[in-house]
């Protein structure tokens, strides 16, 4: 993707492992400052997960691919039994941090059989970095064939409307954000509705920054005026990412995408899903057994970091000390909202359940 730093452009991923070190943009400086962390071990991936200084889907389950892989680089003993056994509670413990998502268990355990099936820790360590570097290097070509057949579906002149954040969310490219910008790349006149998306406000701080950097036309928007702007024909379009879909559509995705559904269908706007065949769960029916993430009540009783007055960022409280709240981080799109889903391995409409097996199998 790119940034723009001290006025120079340049190509950066979200995430990558550079030695024994794992090195990830941190999303939660973003976008008064552009600093680049530094992790050294299971553990700091998993605070850097938890604490959101990285987030999204695909940008998550590829740290914790290298993180599983740091494991070996970090293993200085001579036994594989116990290298496994490290490197299995690592898994472990990646797995844990986001219990929506399925694409981190689907990359772990990739890394983990590596490992698992490695006869000697040299090839235990050779092969598990390998592979979490395939894993990389897919997920950017993945978003972008996502992005070549997302874009035929936009029109020469279209107006889309886009919630959270999906570029970050992946180590390149990006999902639904990776359809906008082949469209642009395209020449086509995009234009795009960016929804604040609270509590963390990933699309005012993140989004916006990245269509920034792009030269994207766009308008930030309150989450609560999106159905105004359908009502009025103002949006040509929804694409949103995916967390985890079921086996017929149902779709977890952050909290606010299933309103942002039943107003595109009400209005007869299309609402595209783009994400990675990973993203589809084959074990779960529906989305009634997607587990949903509740986090910590102080992410709505405060703003997300901010630029003050003084140039401090800081975080403010906006509600009385006794309020409560409840922060619901995930919601279920139920797959009857859903015009179509935006795979690399092509488009999946309707009828789902038979449609989406047989793209996956393809």
């Amino acid at each position: 993707m790119k940034v723009k730093v001290d006025g120079v452009t340049r190509e950066f991923r979200t995430v990558w492992l550079d030695g024994r070190v794992i090195k990830m943009i941190d999303q939660s400086k973003l976008p008064f400052s552009f600093e680049i962390i530094e992790a050294n071990s299971c553990e700091e991936v998993v605070e850097a997960i938890k604490g959101m200084t990285i987030r999204g889907t695909l940008t998550i389950s590829v740290a914790g691919a290298f993180a599983v892989a740091q494991v070996c680089l970090n293993y200085h003993d001579d036994s594989l039994k116990e290298l496994r056994s490290l490197a299995n509670s690592c898994a472990k413990r990646m797995v844990n941090t986001r219990p929506t998502g399925i694409d981190l268990s689907y990359k772990v355990d990739r890394v983990l059989e590596t490992i698992n099936n490695a006869k000697n820790l040299e090839t235990a360590t050779m092969s598990s970095v390998a592979e979490a570097q395939r894993i990389a290097d897919e997920d950017v070509e993945v978003c972008k064939r996502i992005g070549e057949n997302g874009s035929v579906l936009l029109e020469e002149k279209c107006h889309v409307l886009t919630h959270c954040n999906t570029g970050l969310g992946a180590v390149d490219y990006g999902t639904a954000l990776g359809v906008i910008r082949q469209a642009h790349k395209e020449g086509k006149k995009i234009e795009v509705y960016v929804t604040e998306t609270r509590p963390w406000s990933q699309g005012a701080r993140l989004t916006t920054w990245e269509l920034l950097n792009e030269g994207i036309p766009h308008f930030l928007i309150v989450d609560t005026s999106a159905g105004l702007l359908m009502q009025r024909g103002e949006i040509d379009a929804c694409i949103l990412g995916a967390d985890r879909i079921a086996r017929n559509g149902d779709t977890a995705n952050k909290i606010g995408s299933y309103q942002l559904a039943v107003l595109a269908k009400e209005n007869d706007v299309p609402f595209y899903v783009a994400a990675p065949s990973s993203t589809f769960d084959p074990n779960l029916e529906s989305g009634a057994k997607i587990p949903l993430e509740e986090r910590d009540e102080n992410e709505v009783l405060y703003s997300p970091p901010g630029l003050l007055s003084t140039g401090e960022v800081a975080r403010v409280r906006i509600s009385p000390l006794p309020a409560r709240a409840r922060n619901l981080v995930f919601d279920i799109t139920p797959s009857g909202y859903i015009t179509a889903f935006i795979t690399e391995k092509g488009v999946i409409r309707k009828p789902y359940r038979n449609n989406i097996r047989r793209v996956l199998e393809s």
